[in-house]
């Protein structure tokens, strides 16, 4: 969102700001303190034990003081005692500096119990560096799922070698066929059963929308989307345009908002170009794998990914340490962005309890899917083109990826998920820019003169309201500028 208003930069200090903030936003801040404790102050730590007899007067009970802040005391109220009676009382008491609610926090994320991540196997989802990993090498997930983290609403066409439809981690998000209540299409056999006879489907389906928070295995990218399997590679993991485009038309016809396309060759089928582009008209998103070849596709296209649609982005895969993987095909202006590919453990198709690794754009281009899968549902009237820009919009770009892609960077979930916005607030007359996003989340606020090039002007957190009041007044003699807020880093 932008807004051209006047604008001049001046000298912010942290401490004015949070101090604003604070005289602001306080009474708009929705928790629930606890019910029986208040924080006090004592006016000075000499007059701690007066105080202690003055709340024992009143009935209530000192349970824990904290001598290196001034003797700060945890204090119970009085049985039946409301906090809001007795903060009142406290905060007319001349031993008390200030008295206030003890108010609730929570972590900033969302960690599943899913054994794989919680043993910190799923790197790419929260890298702290396990395994020789760089710290924060990853997708930012557990942030992402605080924002969203389900899209039971979005199906989930996967074009590829099928799934084991009985997987543990699997079968409780496969899509199911309202008529015959199968799990897909096999172009194969021209049936409804899309058993995966190779392994590399099942490995993707686990990728994209494994059952996260479920106690088993790994989470997904999108925990609960609607997996719809179909099948037209064989046990080789080879196929024809031709069973892949009868599967395109399959998930058009049922519904299909996401496709998965992590497969590809070197020669240009019109056939296929033209099934995805009428897919691009009924409003579904692609995301391709952009090849295993080491290659620069804007040399040598690798198809379907080299496709120049509005609704397919192309992927490279990355690694644990934010480096290109060895084998990623790239492209400075065909493919356009990486997403982690190297060593991903996910389910298998060798029993319903298995897992195993494995490697490629394939693996990154599912990471892609399951995330294009949440976008899709937080933003269900945003068209294809515009889910891939704030994909792109949201990449972390690193050296490794410069030159290599279209956006220079690597998939960051919580950022594509992260959406601030901005408003005017009137203080005093003055009009002031509240960035308006989520709890405890870091913006950075841009400005331009001509919509085309931006300069970061602040970036900061937002109070627990999820605002940030930016404590600059407008002043209308100045050129006129636009601003807008991205996620922070």
């Amino acid at each position: 969102m932008s807004f051209a208003i006047p604008y001049r930069p001046r000298p912010i200090t942290l401490l004015g700001l949070v101090l604003f903030c604070a005289l602001h936003l306080h009474a708009a801040i929705a928790t629930q303190p606890h019910p029986g404790r208040i924080l006090i102050l004592p006016r000075s730590a000499a007059e701690h034990s007066a105080l202690t007899r003055h709340h024992a007067g009143h009935g209530r009970r000192v349970l824990r003081e904290f001598p290196r802040l001034g003797r700060l005391q945890l204090v119970q109220c009085a049985k039946g005692e409301s906090i809001e009676s007795a903060l009142a009382c406290c905060q007319t008491n001349p031993l008390v500096a200030w008295a206030e609610p003890d108010f609730p926090v929570s972590a900033a994320a969302i960690l599943p119990n899913d054994p794989h991540f919680q043993n910190g196997t799923q790197w790419w989802l929260n890298n702290y560096g396990q395994n020789n990993g760089l710290p924060d090498a990853d997708l930012d997930a557990p942030e992402a799922w605080e924002l969203h983290r389900s899209a039971t609403n979005i199906v989930v066409a996967i074009l590829d070698t099928g799934v084991r439809s009985t997987h543990e981690d699997l079968a409780a998000n496969l899509w199911r066929h309202p008529i015959d209540g199968s799990s897909g299409f096999n172009a194969l056999a021209e049936g409804s059963d899309p058993w995966d006879d190779n392994g590399h489907g099942t490995h993707l389906a686990g990728i994209v929308g494994a059952v996260g928070n479920n106690g088993r295995g790994i989470a997904g990218t999108a925990w609960h989307p609607r997996l719809m399997i179909c099948k037209f590679l064989d046990s080789t993991g080879n196929g024809f345009n031709s069973d892949a485009i009868a599967c395109v038309e399959f998930a058009r016809a049922n519904g299909a908002h996401v496709l998965n396309l992590s497969w590809g060759g070197a020669e240009f089928s019109l056939g296929l170009s033209n099934a995805l582009l009428a897919a691009a008209a009924d409003g579904l998103v692609v995301a391709a794998a952009a090849g295993n070849n080491l290659a620069n596709t804007d040399l040598s296209p690798y198809y379907p990914a080299s496709l120049t649609l509005p609704n397919l982005v192309a992927v490279g895969a990355s690694t644990r340490t934010d480096q290109r993987w060895n084998f990623s095909s790239f492209g400075a202006t065909t493919v356009h962005l990486f997403a982690p590919g190297e060593a991903i453990f996910s389910t298998a198709r060798t029993s319903d309890t298995a897992y195993e690794t494995r490697h490629g754009t394939s693996m990154a281009a599912a990471t892609v899917t399951g995330a294009l899968a949440l976008l899709r549902e937080q933003s269900p009237l945003s068209s294809p083109p515009q889910l891939i820009r704030r994909l792109l919009d949201a990449v972390e770009t690193k050296p490794a990826f410069a030159q290599r892609c279209v956006s220079g960077g690597r998939l960051n979930l919580r950022r594509a998920l992260d959406h601030p916005s901005l408003s005017l607030l009137e203080v005093n007359g003055t009009p002031q820019l509240v960035i308006n996003g989520v709890p405890h989340h870091r913006y950075t606020l841009t400005t331009s003169t001509n919509l085309i090039s931006w300069t970061p002007l602040q970036t900061n957190l937002t109070a627990p309201d999820g605002r940030w009041i930016l404590n600059t007044p407008f002043e209308s003699h100045h050129p006129t500028r636009f601003y807008q807020a991205l996620p922070g880093p």
